[in-house]
């Protein structure tokens, strides 16, 4: 279950499972633009040396195929229905694009890193460079996974 803040109100609400309406990548939160303030799990229980062998290979697989090196926000783009957002990134010609401290990284193509001094400007001028060039190119919409809070 989850305790969640709806920022526009101030409500502070508890939501359980079925509440929480979870698909891939999303839930009622997201559609709502609530904040999750806390959260509590129900794991299985495990043999330690099985669950440290599972930590250890994702571990390994995502310092294999993302940029973890640089600080990011993670995934930065949605996948579109079909498509991989990081393919048609790469493809579109983009890998090393940047502006000022913000980088399309060489690595995954989905993850906007920070390269040095970046600023929120910049990782946002970024994104929707990266997404409008995807759309002239390949005529496939793009959005951001990552949510952008305004002040």
């Amino acid at each position: 279950n989850v305790t969640a803040l709806n920022p526009k109100t101030l409500e502070v609400k508890n939501l359980n499972q079925n509440d929480l309406e979870f698909g891939y990548r999303e839930s009622i939160l997201q559609k709502l633009g609530w904040i999750v303030l806390d959260a509590t799990f129900r794991l299985k229980e495990g043999g330690r040396d099985e669950i440290s062998e599972k930590q250890n290979d994702f571990n390994r697989r995502r310092a294999e195929k993302q940029p973890l090196e640089f600080p990011s926000a993670g995934s930065t783009f949605k996948r579109p229905p079909g498509f991989f957002a990081g393919k048609l990134i790469m493809d579109a010609g983009l890998a090393g694009a940047a502006v000022g401290g913000a980088r399309v990284s060489e690595k995954h193509c989905g993850f906007v890193i920070n390269s040095g001094g970046a600023t929120a400007k910049d990782v946002k001028d970024l994104i929707k460079l990266v997404a409008k060039t995807v759309y002239d190119k390949y005529n496939v919409k793009i959005t951001p996974e990552v949510r952008i809070l305004e002040e």
